[in-house]
């Protein structure tokens, strides 16, 4: 099944704290929190990169490397790209929201996480 940006965008815009930059010098936006880039991607692409563990980018490639690879520039901090049509929605979400734990301020975490 098939995701879009705009499904992980509107994911991501549920998430406190978030919004949606666009980059000029990169020509597409970036997803963030407390202004700290945690997934990139654009509109229309079958592609888009999230921030991840060394130790996730490792086990994500290993298991599904016809959906993950190592990102370009900043694959060497653990990021991956992911291919939008063959990734799992449920999977991609549960990458995104710990992307976005990964980053996001500990107070924003907790109170995420007593909203349960």
């Amino acid at each position: 099944m098939a995701v879009s940006y705009e499904q992980v965008r509107e994911w991501v815009l549920g998430l406190p704290g978030t919004g949606e930059v666009m980059v000029a010098e990169w020509g597409h936006p970036t997803l963030r929190v407390g202004g700290k880039m945690f997934a990139s991607g654009q509109p229309g692409s079958t592609t888009m990169t999230v921030k991840a563990s060394k130790e996730e980018q490792a086990s994500l490639l290993a298991e599904a490397p016809d959906v993950y690879a190592v990102a370009a520039y900043v694959g060497r901090f653990g990021w991956v790209q992911v291919d939008l049509e063959r990734v799992d929605a449920g999977e991609l979400r549960e990458l995104v929201i710990e992307a976005w734990r990964r980053t996001a301020p500990k107070k924003l975490v907790k109170q995420y996480d007593a909203a349960g």
